[in-house]
């Protein structure tokens, strides 16, 4: 049985990223760059006034005031996108809007608040000093700059900023297409009529959505019953992918089938059980340099699983560089004894208490009882060698949804 740590580097170790492609810019959106983005025009092309206001010498409005304003001829109006077609000069003002071309002569600008219109001329109320309210040319980007490094995950902000520079299409890192098979003779799928036998195959809903949650492209293949035959009519079409994920049928009962296939389609096992609960049960090899992963059938263990081992791959393969949820420092409300020899990963809601964090365990810590993961925002960390941690200790938490509402539901409480 390998640790968990010994195996997240087992699995990193042999991950690359994939190759790139080319893409619009919006479907850039949170892929990370395989390219450095480099300017080729100036941002601002030319001098622009930031204001709307009066395009002025600075000489002109030297000790205006509310009570002595200066009193300014107006040349022109230069609404934004125009071109100026006079030069200012002294005893002039031009009226300008915000992102217009700065005209000849002027060296500032008058907000227009400052200032008081009488038919074509303008009163001005207040001074500027030399370049106020004027945006300079290239005063964002320059020339050949580089202004997105590759190996940047792309935001709103690096869209904006590529279509500012005139890039309709970047280089990113490809997504990796991932195979999901379920196991087992008990599975019904989602809209098929459910006896009192048989459950829902939840599995391949919870890792589709953990996958689309990642960036990379989900690939469902169905249930696969407990005969080798099923078994292998789902993972031979599934080597297409880039990675296979199963669930279920990875522990040591006469039906649990998968360790074998996976052996015989080819995959080098590099390790089988995870000294980790929930998710102790769990297959890793590799095929043609893709990696499988026989995952735990209980519908938490598949989760924690695919959050602990899964995600970081496909995050790697994406070209991601932080590979790893945020953790956080909480104290535990609630005591709890484990097995030392485990890494235990227990399902929390955290919220903000002070300056600090609490953590509640979210009900039932049975792998099979995904109402508790539902609750949960976090996963406190119980690592090996601990036996017993008690009420008000500290422990560390992944977050595995920072979107969460951290408010405790009084009803966590009420139940204990």
């Amino acid at each position: 049985m390998i640790q968990v740590e010994d195996a997240l580097n087992v699995i990193l170790k042999e991950t690359f990223p994939l190759g790139t492609e080319k893409v619009a810019i919006l479907d850039a959106l949170g892929r990370v760059l395989g390219e450095s983005i480099f300017a080729g025009r100036l941002i601002p092309p030319r001098d622009n006034s930031s204001m709307d206001g009066y395009a002025v010498h600075e000489a002109d409005t030297k000790g205006a005031t509310p009570f002595h304003p200066v009193i300014l001829d107006v040349i022109e109006d230069i609404p934004a996108g125009s071109i100026p077609r006079q030069a200012v000069g002294i005893g002039q003002a031009a009226r300008i809007m915000t992102g217009a071309p700065i005209p000849e002569g002027a060296d500032a600008v008058i907000k227009i608040e400052d200032t008081r219109q009488s038919g074509k001329r303008v009163e001005l109320t207040a001074s500027v000093k030399k370049g106020e309210n004027i945006r300079r040319a290239g005063g964002d980007v320059r020339e050949g700059e580089e202004v997105i490094p590759a190996g940047t995950v792309v935001r709103p902000a690096e869209v904006g900023m590529m279509a500012a520079l005139g890039k309709s299409f970047v280089s990113v890192y490809q997504r990796p297409v991932v195979a999901v098979i379920a196991t087992g003779d008990e599975l019904a799928d989602i809209d098929d009529p459910v006896s009192s036998w048989k459950i829902v195959n939840s599995n391949a809903y919870s890792l589709t959505a953990q996958i689309l949650d990642c960036g990379a492209i989900p690939l469902q293949m169905g249930i696969a019953r407990d005969n080798p035959e099923d078994l292998l009519a789902k993972f031979r079409p599934a080597l297409r992918a880039d990675v296979i994920l199963s669930s279920g049928g990875v522990s040591v009962g006469d039906y649990d089938l998968v360790k074998d296939i996976i052996t015989e389609v080819g995959t080098a096992i590099e390790f089988w059980r995870v000294a980790m609960k929930p998710g102790k049960p769990l297959v890793y090899g590799r095929i043609g340099g893709k990696p499988i992963f026989g995952l735990p059938g209980n519908p938490v263990s598949t989760m924690v699983s695919f959050e602990q081992f899964v995600r970081p791959v496909l995050l790697k393969m994406m070209g991601q560089r932080c590979l790893f949820r945020r953790t956080l420092q909480a104290i535990l409300l609630e005591g709890l004894e484990k097995q030392p020899e485990l890494t235990y990963f227990v399902r929390v809601q955290v919220k903000r208490e002070g300056d600090g964090y609490v953590a509640v365990p979210t009900g039932e810590q049975s792998s099979g009882v995904l109402k508790s993961m539902v609750r949960a925002n976090g996963l406190a960390i119980l690592p090996k060698g601990m036996q017993k941690i008690s009420s008000g200790e500290r422990v560390t938490v992944q977050m595995i949804d920072d979107s969460f509402n951290m408010t405790l539901n009084p009803e966590y409480l009420e139940e204990r």
